[in-house]
């Protein structure tokens, strides 16, 4: 999808779409479409003009939901893993983590999991 604001329903929509599928509660559902959000919102922030937001969506043999996301980055900077964003981002998810790859231009990576509420409590 276009690396813009107004694409971001989609994520969230998809992100909603495969929670529920997976029997997340609500609340660990609303997390995971909070934490797409802000992953997408931060990685339109460092899209060079014209990029494209690619968000792929996997779910792990545990039922996990993983999602890796990437665009094609203005500077080799990362995301500012300091920043409130950040901090509310890493209390929703199980894991996150994030590259910069320089390939043709430079190449941000932003890759999450998340269980379900009951998976956690098994």
């Amino acid at each position: 999808m276009a690396a813009d604001p107004t694409q971001l329903s989609i994520a969230r929509a998809v992100a909603a779409d495969i929670a529920m599928r997976q029997d997340f509660d609500l609340d660990s559902i609303e997390d995971l479409k909070l934490a797409v959000d802000e992953t997408c919102s931060t990685l339109i922030t460092l899209a060079a003009d014209d990029a494209v937001l690619s968000a792929h969506f996997a779910v792990d043999a545990a039922g996990a939901v993983r999602v890796s996301a990437k665009v094609t980055a203005k500077a080799a900077a990362g995301p500012d893993e300091g920043s409130f964003g950040w901090r509310v981002l890493t209390a929703l998810v199980d894991s996150v983590e994030t590259s910069v790859a320089e390939t043709e231009g430079f190449v941000v990576h932003i890759d999450l999991v998340k269980s379900s509420a009951g998976a956690v409590d098994e």
